[in-house]
């Protein structure tokens, strides 16, 4: 798409296959002196290379609050050193950050030029087996290719098809978007055409019955399948799905980018997809066993991201880099070592959780209450705590701490618990900018043991797609094609039982199916990188209980001198964002693309 596209191949070709990264394993050779095409795809370290440096951008969700905000640009939570302008209103097509629209169409253009030039390898093809390899090596790029575009149809909507031949300088580079159907065709016939040369899974060339751990992250079958499911399950939500609020986006020719009819078998196509997964039987929902059922739970949905990504990750990240970065930044100041304490979890957020009898806190007879303070300690929070935070789900005690916490990784020496109030050892009279907006921060992924003043942290990779998401796909879909089908409930309350939580009994309207459906992907996958374009796609980012513009609120961290003082414990508006606008459904495509293609519709509202 851009001119930076067409610079000169030498050039491409030194900033592609540089040095990056010192792990051991097929992403991470680097190869030297490559100058030519002809050198590439003729030299079979050169051509893997190659193809390795298209897994390079993807993104990672524990790259926050930076790379990839999206937990701080919806109503999770609020960022204390970046702001992004979308919060703001400021977002426009000049600094619409982060902006993936220029570095995803590279890749796509690096992958097509793979595609175009990978026969050529015949010190491939002369391997035992060479033409299967490099079969697989052309549906691995198929399928990335394809994802890069789906990334980017997220973000911006409809975007512009590039075909499958790369463009010379000298192309007509006036092309418009196409529409989202055709996109969403496009991507998906993509990712058919590779499935069947991609490997079910990667297996240790010694003991073919082991998986290969060196080519963990690399496509297969399933990854394949379980992305088909998200794309299915966004192409039929309301926002993709007959959506007559978008019917004057259209391109300069008259085209409407967005379909104006809604199509009821889409949900069926999107439950048949993850359907499709769970049949597969080769992930199960972690959990860990312990006399106490509470406990089992809390350690089940912590545990997850240390050692159940073995049984319920679907597609990862090999170790992730970023996680001791979110570590950091989530963890408070009384940690060892000190944390950063600013990633701040809204109060509208910490609602949401039940009680521990999976009762919703407006039940009368759920126990909430906000009187008084608790006499009594537990593993998850000390003697004194707030009672608003007592006897709730145990994903609560996962995923957010709050004052009276215990800290969620090695404590500073002589600290027993997590102070947010005024002058406590976490609260905003210790420090210039390292508190939450709110009197809270995440903590999901944040590993017990880790201590920052001895640099102690645990590896680990990042799930992409895990088996939690795929049962949550499947409900949400079973239910708008199909209300009723027992499904629905079975895998609902499969999530629901591993949080620690009763069945959900049948008998549910559509619509509260619906609503419990809705709220237990808010709980589950929190912080995940699903939230912001959930609200999106179910198109409520202005209802009144999922609002992302307008205030939110929090604790009163402007007072507060001990753990139990009220004057700490009163919600009020901790941070005002723009009000909402149906311009924020997508980002804004860079200006200077703009100017260049005198035929790509800018998104209305920019």
């Amino acid at each position: 798409m851009t001119h930076s596209y067409h610079k000169h191949i030498v050039l491409l070709l030194l900033l592609l296959l540089s040095a990056a990264g010192c792990k051991k394993g097929y992403l991470d050779t680097v190869p030297d002196n490559i100058t030519t095409l002809k050198d590439v795809f003729t030299n079979r370290a050169m051509t893997e290379q190659w193809l390795a440096r298209l897994y390079n951008p993807m993104p990672d969700m524990w790259n926050q609050p930076y790379s990839v905000p999206w937990t701080g640009q919806c109503d999770e939570a609020d960022y204390a050193w970046v702001q992004p302008g979308i919060n703001s209103g400021a977002i426009t097509p000049d600094n619409a950050n982060p902006s993936y629209w220029n570095s995803y169409y590279q890749t796509i253009r690096q992958a097509a030029i793979f595609l175009q030039n990978a026969d050529q390898n015949q010190e491939i093809k002369a391997l035992p087996g060479g033409d299967r390899l490099l079969k697989q090596y052309k549906a691995e790029a198929r399928f990335l290719r394809a994802y890069y575009y789906w990334l980017l149809m997220r973000q911006y909507g409809p975007v512009v098809l590039m075909g499958e031949t790369p463009r010379l300088p000298e192309d007509n580079f006036q092309i418009p978007r196409s529409t989202w159907d055709d996109c969403a065709a496009y991507v998906l016939s993509e990712m058919d055409k590779a499935l069947p040369d991609v490997p079910v899974q990667h297996v240790n060339p010694v003991d073919p019955t082991q998986a290969d751990v060196t080519q963990t992250g690399r496509i297969t079958q399933p990854i394949i399948l379980a992305v088909k499911s998200q794309i299915l399950l966004y192409h039929a939500s309301p926002l993709f799905n007959g959506n007559t609020e978008l019917a004057s986006f259209k391109n300069t020719d008259g085209t409407t980018l967005f379909n104006q009819s809604y199509d009821k078998e889409r949900w069926k196509k999107a439950a048949d997809a993850a359907k499709a997964v769970i049949d597969l039987n080769r992930w199960e929902l972690y959990t860990v066993a312990d006399p106490d059922p509470f406990r089992a739970a809390f350690l089940s949905c912590r545990n997850l991201f240390f050692d159940g990504w073995q049984k319920e990750a679907i597609w990862i990240r090999t170790s992730s880099a970023h996680v001791s970065n979110w570590e950091r930044h989530c963890s408070p100041r009384c940690a060892n070592g000190q944390g950063w304490n600013g990633i701040a979890v809204t109060q509208e957020q910490v609602d949401i959780f039940r009680m521990a009898n999976g009762k919703v806190i407006s039940d009368n007879s759920s126990g909430y209450t906000e009187d008084g303070f608790t006499g009594s300690a537990t593993p998850y929070y000390a003697s004194g705590t707030y009672n608003m935070y007592t006897n709730r789900e145990p994903r609560f005690y996962v995923d957010v701490t709050f004052n009276g916490a215990v800290v969620p990784v090695v404590p500073e020496s002589g600290q027993t618990r997590v102070e947010f109030f005024f002058t406590g050892n976490s609260g905003k009279n210790g420090a210039p900018r390292d508190w939450p907006s709110t009197g809270y921060t995440a903590r999901k992924n944040i590993h017990p043991n880790t201590d920052f003043r001895t640099g102690r942290n645990f590896s680990r990779p990042a799930m992409m797609i895990r088996l939690g998401e795929i049962y949550l796909n499947y409900a949400e879909a079973l239910n708008e094609y199909g209300p009723g089908n027992p499904d629905i409930l079975k895998y609902l309350n499969k999530i629901r039982n591993r949080g620690g939580l009763p069945d959900l009994q049948p008998g549910l309207s559509q619509d509260e199916m619906r609503r419990q459906i809705r709220l237990e992907r808010r709980i589950e996958l929190m912080f995940e990188g699903h939230r912001y374009w959930d609200v999106r796609r179910w198109k409520v980012a202005n209802d009144p209980d999922q609002h992302q513009g307008g205030a939110f609120h929090g604790m009163n961290i402007e007072k507060g001198t001990s753990l139990s003082d009220p004057e700490f414990h009163k919600r009020i508006v901790s941070f005002t964002r723009t009000n909402w606008q149906n311009k924020f459904y997508f980002y804004p495509i860079p200006q200077s693309e703009i100017d260049r293609n005198k035929v790509l519709m800018q998104f209305p509202g920019y």
